[in-house]
């Protein structure tokens, strides 16, 4: 049994970190009699000048619905290189880390974090350190979970938007339009526009065409519905295009809303406005759901350290909650499928995604 283990948190913030904080240390304290070291600043708290807190009981105490982490994050470090396109582990900085989480007597850790953080604690794992990792994504994009934590208050906040500038755009007879998270997969727009009443969704899984774009505000303007509410994933793609980034240099996806929304108003000579929720889809207090997930996957985690179910990922899987590889945790995204449930009820209710096939139905 370990006497003292580590927890930190990597990668972008999500809502629901501090429950899965206080989860791990009350359920370390409570059940396994261990101590529990909170690790600032991700994995960089444990190089040079180590930062570190000691986490008890009282200091987790009121923290569940906290947003954000009291252990700091960073998206990214000095583990991990893009050489060719591709991620290399430098072994300088994963030695000195080993070193020092020795000197601190810190025996075993639990990481939370997406694919890029997961894919560190896999290289501690590699070296015989004993690991234990918690997804995180407010995308919901990991193949391996049916959910994480923070996806839940995403929608809410993501849906929350849609309703209030559905009032504005019935009020005005604009075109609204919503660009939510989102880089690779469209969980967060097909939910929320499902949820939120919109009249086009456009995800990175099915690329757009301006003209079905342009003909279903067109059609509602027809119809006596002289307002549209598009939701768009900021990874979604027109036809035959790339996503768009805000700065090219550090590859940061950006502008696509505001894209759409210029297009739109020359082509229709409609008002149009756009809005960017970024990251008020991360901050906040995490709905009850993401905090009842969080302190589930915290307690799990702790028991998979115990155990010695190692170099493993805590994930949701038929409601119940499994261990599998970190090196499958991560390997596969999970994609909306065009052809889903969601996808054809969508379609079913009359809200288009604006593929040429549409188009072609119509």
């Amino acid at each position: 049994m370990y006497k003292q283990i580590g927890i930190l948190t990597g990668g972008g913030d999500a809502p629901g970190l501090n429950a899965v904080i206080r989860s791990v240390v009350r359920t370390a304290t409570l059940q396994f009699g261990m101590k529990v070291i909170g690790i600032e600043d991700s994995f960089e708290g444990i190089l040079g000048e180590t930062h570190t807190m000691s986490l008890t009981q009282k200091s987790v105490s009121g923290i569940l619905p906290r947003g954000g982490t009291i252990l700091g994050t960073r998206n990214r470090g000095s583990f991990v290189k893009m050489v060719n396109g591709q991620p290399v582990y430098p072994e300088m900085p994963i030695g000195e880390a080993l070193a020092n989480l020795d000197i601190l007597g810190i025996e075993a850790l639990i990481v939370l974090g997406g694919e890029g953080t997961l894919a560190i604690a896999e290289q501690f794992h590699k070296r015989g350190f004993p690991v234990v990792g918690v997804p995180k994504t407010i995308d919901n994009d990991l193949a391996a979970t049916e959910l994480t934590f923070g996806f839940m208050t995403a929608i809410d906040i993501a849906t929350e938007a849609l309703d209030r500038l559905h009032t504005t755009a019935a009020s005005h007879d604009r075109v609204m339009v919503l660009e939510v998270m989102g880089r690779h997969t469209g969980w967060i727009a097909l939910h929320a526009g499902l949820a939120g009443s919109a009249d086009i969704i456009l995800i990175p899984e099915i690329p757009f065409d301006f003209d079905a774009v342009i003909d279903k505000v067109m059609e509602r303007d027809r119809k006596g519905s002289r307002f549209t509410n598009i939701v768009v994933a900021e990874g979604a793609m027109e036809v035959g295009k790339h996503e768009m980034y805000q700065d090219a240099g550090e590859l940061r996806l950006g502008g696509i809303g505001d894209y759409i929304t210029r297009t739109v108003a020359k082509r229709t000579d409609k008002e149009c406005r756009s809005v960017v929720l970024g990251h008020l889809q991360r901050g906040g207090s995490p709905n009850a759901f993401d905090r009842m997930l969080a302190t589930n996957f915290g307690a799990c985690a702790v028991r998979a350290l115990a155990g010695g179910d190692l170099g493993k990922m805590v994930a949701l899987q038929a409601g119940t909650v499994v261990t599998v590889p970190l090196a499958e945790a991560c390997a596969n995204l999970k994609t909306v499928s065009p052809a889903g449930q969601l996808v054809r009820s969508a379609r079913d209710i009359g809200i288009t995604f604006a593929s040429p096939k549409e188009m072609l139905v119509k």
